[in-house]
């Protein structure tokens, strides 16, 4: 190191004392998206190098700093190493790093060593090893961690941990993503991640994981055209998150299964019933926005022309049975419940063909005026 002269007559002033670094070590909490990697650089600043010595001294308290959810970093505790939270900790930067297999070894031997003994840490373990699973793309061997937590250790701050990510991978599942079978996916998980929606409900009931499964539940079996459990699906969500921001959209999903299951004059048309009283119950709900839009209106003509063409049908085989009296009410009928249909207009044919209407003659009524003047 160079030295500089310094004149005698100009003060001597003390060297100002190193700034001491703060090291601060990021925490990742657990979660199935891509974990940033975590810090692995050291400065090579050797007063960073003693103060990196130093902490790691037995005799000094083992200390590092965390960032708070408000945004601030705060210093905590350090686990003792060889403890059990030190391998927790272990095994939280190896997941960090991008090294979920070393994880998943580490967190083994761990457990195989411990499942027995009542340590708090137990259930952080089964947990980060179904994470380390998840981000080694073996999400299905993860899911038996994830239940065991569930199952077992309702009691901690993991269950609820647990019961998300499996949420996540049932929405790959029902996605598309195939099971691994023998190395290779070509097995399809559809039925797994149905299942894992239903259990996130039944687990969770009444929170906001719960109503996105729900939801999430019945947009699947709606894009893969299974309306009936649609309809049903839908109206489940309606039942159990009434005051939900998606109700208008489950009411109007649901109303559209319920019609696109009729499949014409000679199926059963009870979802068409079911329809119309939702679509009633959606103009009671929101009467601004069935104005504004008019979708109600254009449904309920769907489902009276829907409705009249199976009357109409009804009648033709009557007709055709020659039971006539059993025509004549049903096409009758048919003229009062859906007189604006286009069914209506072949029915009032029918019935003319067959001399089944009468009308008043205006002559009759004119003279029958006069004579009571």
């Amino acid at each position: 190191m160079s030295t500089q002269k310094i004149p005698a007559h100009h003060p001597i002033t003390p060297p100002t004392p190193p700034t001491r670094h703060k090291i601060e070590s990021q925490t990742t909490s657990p979660s199935f998206a891509p974990l940033p990697p975590y810090p692995t650089t050291v400065t090579k600043n050797p007063l960073i190098l003693i103060v990196l010595a130093l902490l790691t001294s037995p005799t000094y308290a083992q200390t590092e700093s965390e960032l708070s959810p408000d945004g601030q970093w705060q210093t905590t505790t350090a686990p003792e190493p060889g403890s059990d939270a030190a391998v927790m900790a272990d095994a939280q930067k190896l997941i960090a790093q991008g090294n979920p297999g070393k994880a998943v070894s580490k967190l083994t031997n761990w457990i195989e060593k411990n499942k027995r003994k009542r340590t708090p840490h137990i259930a952080q373990a089964y947990y980060l090893r179904g994470l380390a699973r998840l981000q080694n793309d073996r999400e299905y061997k993860a899911l038996f961690d994830f239940e065991l937590v569930i199952r077992d250790y309702s009691d901690t701050d993991y269950y609820t941990r647990a019961i998300e990510r499996e949420y996540d991978i049932a929405k790959l599942y029902i996605n598309g993503l195939k099971r691994r079978f023998l190395g290779i996916r070509f097995e399809s998980g559809r039925s797994i991640g149905e299942e894992l929606l239903i259990r996130t409900q039944e687990r969770l009931p009444g929170s906001k994981l719960a109503e996105a499964a729900a939801l999430d539940l019945a947009n699947h079996y709606y894009n893969k055209r299974q309306l009936k459990l649609a309809a049903e699906m839908y109206e489940i969500f309606r039942i159990n998150y009434p005051d939900s921001t998606n109700l208008r959209y489950a009411m109007l999903r649901e109303i559209e299964c319920n019609i696109a299951r009729f499949k014409g004059p000679r199926y059963d048309g009870s979802g068409l019933l079911d329809a119309k009283i939702l679509i009633e119950q959606y103009r009671r709900q929101y009467p601004g926005e069935s104005i504004r839009s008019g979708i109600t209106e254009g449904l309920e003509a769907w489902i009276d022309e829907s409705a009249a063409q199976q009357a109409l049908d009804t009648a033709k085989w009557y007709l055709k049975t020659n039971d006539l009296p059993s025509a004549k009410f049903i096409l009758a009928r048919l003229l009062r419940r859906h007189p604006a249909t286009i069914a209506a207009d072949h029915a009032l044919d029918l019935m003319l063909e067959r001399d089944w209407l009468t009308f008043d003659q205006p002559t009759t009524k004119a003279t029958k005026t006069n004579n009571d003047s």
